[in-house]
């Protein structure tokens, strides 16, 4: 009697055709109905020491799978109060809405943005919103400094000089090179505390960041790269801190999920008017 021997290779074969055939008779397709809630009114805008337009933009929520920009609110009026001047926005396109060219914020002071729209949404027609504006904290200096063991092609990182208050403080950091905002969303700017050298000098702190792996962020000798500064509020350090973490990776197995994050418009609104002083601060890029 002969004996049948079968090669482990033809088995191993069987063994994957085998786990094939079973996943794919376990999948199945399942369409998720996902409720809608009602419709808010999304406000975006803030005000800065800088003299220029100033822009509030107002939009519609939309459902999660809506395939444009939210529509903008149009027909609406916009007033800023600071306590001792009243100025009327004007609407630049529909949604957004302008200060005159010439307007500045003044540190100390609490603006109040007032909406009124031509039709309600959810259920309100007014809404309002307030922020307090910090009195600036400008940097002394800042240095870029390349990090070759930072990736792939490495990371130029932007490192701050300043003496800080024993007060407790929140900061804002945006960058420019040669003029172009770079962190030019909510979720690319740095946002900090200080707990961590509170009254303390900040001897070459990083505060920005250019990873040379991207063409637009890849620094040259000669460029000029600048940092704008801002002391902003703990409620707003507080809503962009969230914003980022929303927005950004999370493991599904152990994250909560995704929600409205808390803002400063009354009557349900989303969104955030923050006010705040802005410095600016620039070095020159010497070479690697």
């Amino acid at each position: 009697m002969k004996t049948l021997k079968i090669k482990p290779l033809l088995i191993k074969a069987f063994g994957i055709a085998a786990a094939v055939f079973i996943m794919a008779s376990c999948t199945e397709k399942i369409d998720i109905e996902l409720d809608e809630s009602y419709t808010r009114l999304v406000v975006e805008g803030k005000i800065t020491t800088d003299t220029t337009a100033h822009v509030i933009r107002l939009t519609r929520s939309t459902s999660y799978f809506y395939p444009e920009q939210a529509p903008g609110v149009s027909g609406a009026l916009l007033t800023i109060d600071d306590g001792s001047e009243i100025i009327t926005l004007t609407e630049t396109e529909p949604g957004t809405y302008a200060t005159p060219s010439d307007y500045h914020g003044l540190p100390g002071r609490n603006y109040t943005l007032n909406i009124n729209l031509s039709e309600p949404i959810g259920g309100h027609e007014n809404y309002t919103a307030s922020s307090y504006m910090n009195f600036p904290a400008p940097l002394d200096s800042i240095k870029a400094v390349f990090r070759s063991e930072w990736g792939p092609d490495g990371f130029y990182e932007i490192t701050c000089y300043v003496q800080d208050s024993s007060s407790v403080d929140f900061y804002m950091f945006n960058v420019l090179k040669n003029g172009e905002l770079i962190s030019d969303t909510l979720n690319k700017v740095f946002v900090t505390d200080d707990r961590f050298y509170n009254g303390n000098y900040t001897n070459g702190i990083g505060i920005g960041y250019l990873n040379q792996s991207y063409e637009r962020q890849k620094v040259n000798p000669g460029d000029i790269l600048a940092i704008e500064s801002a002391r902003i509020t703990e409620e707003y350090f507080k809503f962009v801190t969230q914003l980022q973490i929303q927005s950004g990776y999370q493991s599904p197995l152990f994250s909560g999920p995704p929600s409205n994050i808390k803002g400063n418009i009354s009557n349900g609104g989303i969104g955030f008017f923050a006010t705040y002083p802005v410095s600016y601060t620039s070095t020159i890029a010497e070479s690697n």
